[in-house]
């Protein structure tokens, strides 16, 4: 075993396995190294949570151990050089470790909690699971955090479909379940319905009230591009929030217990360039729109 395994424990997963880019050819080259080490700490903490062979005490030390080599608490670890490369970041750019820490608690409440009471319960671990992302690239950006409703609205959304994606391996290998309780049982039905292999009608319902929810979140962050002053950063959200529809779309259309619903090719590119094309009519220039990065560089 690798020593950088002793407390993490990968997936194998990568940045080229997400639904949507992470740290693409659109933001400033100079920024992209310090994105890729967020994936990265994001990553490791989140193969930890989902680890189903760890059990939740062990998940927990392990992330916490995390937290103690960000805040400065544990140094010199060989195990904990992401964090410690997290922490070193962090303190380069100027951005705050708060985002990182939010991640920390989701993943440790991941760990202990597998229901949610209501979509407003669903929400609030939507507030520590995904909307640190966004904050965080606002923050690297140096945008002013006015544009954190609109992000928060985006990476909820982003979260949730991911949620109604894997909703039935979610439950299979984990046992977790991120659809509200109370409206599995409006509509007659209980977590057990997710190891069917095709959505029932009382379901079906229910995955169509969260994408409900979804657009509307999606509607507010609409407004995101708009209000960033980078327009780097304007393309990466119009395209991301476009590939979002698209998704959301696609789940209302098929069946996510049947087959994974998914991004085609077609659709990253279309929503790419309509994204892209958006914010360019809209700033044709590349000055247009003071592009602030934190302290990196001053």
């Amino acid at each position: 075993m690798n020593i950088s395994e002793a407390i993490e424990t990968p997936s194998g997963k990568s940045a080229g396995d997400e639904n949507f880019p992470v740290g693409s050819w659109l933001l400033p080259a100079h920024l992209r190294p310090h994105v890729a080490v967020f994936y990265r700490f994001a990553r490791a903490i989140d193969d930890i949570a989902d680890n189903p062979d760890l059990s939740p005490e062990d998940k927990i030390e392990r992330l916490s151990r995390f937290e103690a080599a960000l805040s400065g608490a544990e140094t010199g670890n060989p195990a904990l050089a992401t964090a410690q490369r997290m922490r070193d970041s962090l303190e380069e750019t100027g951005v705050e470790a708060r985002h990182c820490l939010d991640l920390i608690a989701a993943f440790k409440q991941d760990a202990v909690k597998s229901r949610y009471d209501d979509w407003a319960e669903l929400l609030g671990y939507c507030k520590m699971s995904a909307n640190p992302v966004g904050r965080y690239l606002l923050d690297l950006h140096g945008e002013s955090a006015s544009g954190y409703p609109f992000s928060d609205a985006l990476c909820s959304a982003l979260q949730v479909l991911n949620h109604l994606q894997d909703c039935q391996d979610d439950y299979l290998t984990m046992d977790r379940v991120y659809l509200p309780l109370p409206w599995l049982k409006s509509s007659g039905v209980d977590v057990r319905v997710l190891q069917r292999r095709f959505a029932t009608p009382g379901l079906r319902r229910v995955l169509n009230l969260c994408l409900d929810e979804v657009d509307d979140l999606l509607i507010m962050a609409r407004l995101l591009p708009e209000r960033l002053s980078s327009r780097s950063l304007a393309m990466e959200s119009a395209v991301i929030l476009r590939l979002a529809r698209r998704l959301s779309e696609r789940l209302r259309e098929s069946d996510p217990l049947a087959a994974r619903v998914s991004l085609s090719r077609l659709d990253f590119v279309s929503c790419g360039l309509r994204g892209i094309g958006a914010v360019w009519r809209e700033r044709p220039r590349s000055g247009s729109g003071p592009v602030k990065t934190a302290r990196l560089g001053r």
